[in-house]
């Protein structure tokens, strides 16, 4: 039982950590749909108190209405007293008690009216501010958002573009060293034709004896001689 109900516990921690997942990505729209919810349930408050500050004044008339009957009948029985008509005076006395209490009645239920009518302005705009204040607090978050998805995308071409920057540069100094290596050995190659035309042309000459080729030892030795015999003499 003890295993089961550590599985049990895990499993709803998953769904748990799951929800507040799905609930995290989808954060602003669930936020617009409760600012949504809250300006609709607003609207039906401000209906209702528009209702109710209608029975309201009606109460009050009422009200007005039924302390006016009590001035009238009240200024009957004095009448009657004056004539000397006690019974009709008593009879209009009944009359003024009834219409006291039904004002009694009246204000009170005017006076509740009335207390609704002030909580209900005080809740609904309390109600607005929070709205309001939600608003503004869900456009900061968008516009962050906003922002923030700007930035990594930024973040990310220039990741891109430097990659790419840095796989060029490779392949331009790889270009560059080829191109030396190419410049060396066309280089290398013109001074060995170079050589090669020098040395034709020497063999031409010599062949028509014009130049004369490499002396021969006896020649040289016979130089050397006569190079000494001059620094002796």
């Amino acid at each position: 039982m003890a295993i089961f109900k550590k599985l049990v516990t895990a499993l709803r921690g998953g769904i748990n950590e799951a929800g507040e997942a799905i609930i995290d990505t989808q954060a602003l729209r669930i936020l617009d749909q409760e600012i949504r919810d809250a300006d609709s349930e607003l609207k039906q408050a401000k209906e209702s108190l528009a209702n109710i500050l209608a029975q309201q004044k009606l109460a009050d008339k009422v009200v007005k209405e039924t302390q006016s009957k009590i001035d009238e009948y009240e200024s009957y029985a004095i009448k009657a007293l004056e004539s000397g008509n006690e019974e009709l005076a008593l009879e209009v006395s009944e009359k003024i008690g009834f219409l006291e209490s039904e004002l009694e009645n009246n204000k009170q239920q005017a006076t509740y009216f009335a207390e609704t009518v002030k909580s209900l302005r005080q809740s609904i705009s309390q109600t607005e501010i929070n709205i309001r204040n939600l608003k503004q607090q869900v456009d900061i978050v968008k516009a962050t958002e906003s922002v923030q998805k700007a930035q990594s995308a930024v973040a990310q071409r220039y990741g891109g573009s430097t990659a790419k920057l840095q796989t060029a540069l490779d392949s331009l100094d790889r270009i560059k060293k080829r191109q030396e290596k190419n410049s060396a050995v066309i280089e290398a190659k013109n001074e060995l034709a170079k050589l090669e035309n020098q040395s034709t042309l020497d063999s031409k000459l010599e062949a028509a004896g014009i130049k004369s080729g490499n002396q021969n030892a006896a020649a040289i030795l016979a130089r050397l001689k006569e190079k000494q015999e001059n620094q002796t003499i």
